[in-house]
């Protein structure tokens, strides 16, 4: 088969994103500025951010929603982004999981998260017929440690997450896994038995330390280079397949399994001119995914994934900022022009 294209799978929530001035103390009252509402959640946010890019490659949003009239919308989304919806399932039991954001614009975002249909998907929902007949090139997974029914590590010693992964790459799929900060004190044994089954794995420093098991830093302060080169190859030792892509808001630190750890800098984008954090991992995510599926060389590919995510830091909610190709150039640094350029 001739594979082209993306799965987006994971996590799909219905984000309804409230503005606010400050956090409030407890039981005091806050005024809500501006509020919105998006589909959310890693495989939404990155199929979003990609349709929004206009790459031209054929996309598949797939994951699970409640029969609801949130589930509904979710559906309805995908396809004003002329996507089908033939591999997303409705769990009519359950509700569509869904989100309040509070954005404090420039400064933090706290969420108050429903889990719903997204844990009660189970490897069932992603049969090894499904990767045969769909001729995408990758399969994207996005979040596991979020996806509860999928997180459980089984009698068998494995999980669902591993289960599918393997699918996939039986299948002669490439899998690309983007992870989620939980307080899960089963994260790195939930997370390990899925490393091997993982081509490129993407994540930010505290994820790391949980998926390595070393201690978090304090807050507001990054690890060191010498800890997260440490932690990126702890990684690949683990049994990541090709690449583990760790971001921070500086920096990103390319490890892979011919020995090179690349760091890049990112861009960063005046104080003023951020709306909202909210979905700028998922936002360099897409931008790495499209490099992958290229094959474009290191250097292009990080570029590419840091202008898609300053890009998305412009809007309220994860993607609404995302511009095309050629309107994103003009956010992009010189430096980072040869993606575009040759």
């Amino acid at each position: 088969m001739d594979r082209s294209g993306i799965i987006c799978a994971g996590n799909w929530i219905v984000d309804i994103v409230h503005e606010i001035g400050q956090w409030p103390r407890e039981s005091a009252l806050v005024r809500i500025r501006r509020q919105s509402q998006d589909i959310g959640g890693g495989a939404a946010n990155v199929i979003a951010a990609l349709s929004k890019l206009a790459t031209g490659l054929p996309l598949w949003p797939m994951g699970a929603v409640g029969n609801d009239d949130q589930g509904r919308y979710v559906l309805q989304r995908c396809r004003e982004m002329g996507l089908s919806d033939a591999l997303m399932r409705v769990k009519a039991a359950t509700a569509t999981a869904h989100t309040h954001v509070m954005s404090v614009p420039g400064q933090t975002r706290t969420f108050f998260y429903h889990g719903g249909a997204n844990d009660a998907l189970t490897d069932d929902d992603f049969p090894p017929e499904m990767f045969a007949q769909t001729p995408a090139r990758i399969f994207y997974l996005g979040y596991p440690m979020l996806l509860a029914g999928l997180d459980k590590v089984t009698a068998d010693g494995t999980t669902g997450v591993a289960r599918v992964l393997s699918r996939a790459r039986a299948a002669g799929v490439m899998t690309c896994v983007d992870l989620v900060s939980t307080e899960d004190p089963n994260f790195a044994e939930s997370v390990g038995r899925a490393l091997p089954y993982i081509d490129y794995l993407i994540l930010n420093e505290i994820e790391a330390a949980l998926a390595t098991g070393r201690p978090l830093a304090a807050a507001g302060e990054i690890p060191s280079d010498v800890d997260l080169e440490s932690m990126g190859r702890a990684l690949i030792d683990a049994g990541v397949g090709h690449a583990v892509v760790l971001h921070t808001p500086e920096k990103v630190l390319w490890s892979d399994t011919s020995g090179n750890q690349t760091w890049a800098k990112t861009k960063p984008l005046a104080a003023e001119k951020v709306v909202s954090p909210l979905g700028a991992g998922d936002a360099f995510c897409a931008g790495l995914l499209f490099a992958i599926h290229e094959g474009l060389t290191l250097d292009r590919s990080l570029s590419l994934a840091n202008a898609t995510a300053r890009a998305s830091l412009k809007g309220i909610t994860a993607c609404d900022a995302i511009p095309s190709f050629k309107e994103l150039e003009n956010d992009v640094s010189q430096s980072e022009k040869t993606w575009l350029t040759s």
